[in-house]
């Protein structure tokens, strides 16, 4: 089985082909695809972990869709002097399949 650790959106996913991943907001190309930047690749009992092959490995990803994600509340709060602040925030959010790893 073939898989790849990859960065995406400031965190790591562990991905393989099929894997679809939420990430922060990508611009999308043109096409629709995008590349992901490979950390780690496992094809069976070979482990790759050094960056110049790293470096020619490719994870090719479709974007499917962009969405926010869920509302949360950030809420302030002094007691005894009247201070409060209310305010909200949704993330921009994109969904990607990965399509290949080679």
């Amino acid at each position: 089985m073939v898989y790849a650790v990859v960065r995406a959106g400031g965190r790591q996913e562990k991905v393989s082909v099929g894997t679809i991943v939420t990430l922060d907001r990508v611009n999308n190309a043109t096409d629709g695809k995008i590349q992901l930047a490979a950390l780690l690749l496992v094809d069976g009992d070979k482990v790759v972990t050094d960056a110049a092959a790293l470096a020619k490995v490719k994870v090719t990803a479709e974007v499917l869709n962009d969405l926010r994600g869920p509302k949360i509340v950030i809420q302030k709060y002094k007691n005894k002097t009247g201070y409060k602040k209310r305010q909200g925030h949704r993330q921009d959010l994109t969904r990607v399949q990965v399509t290949e790893i080679k």
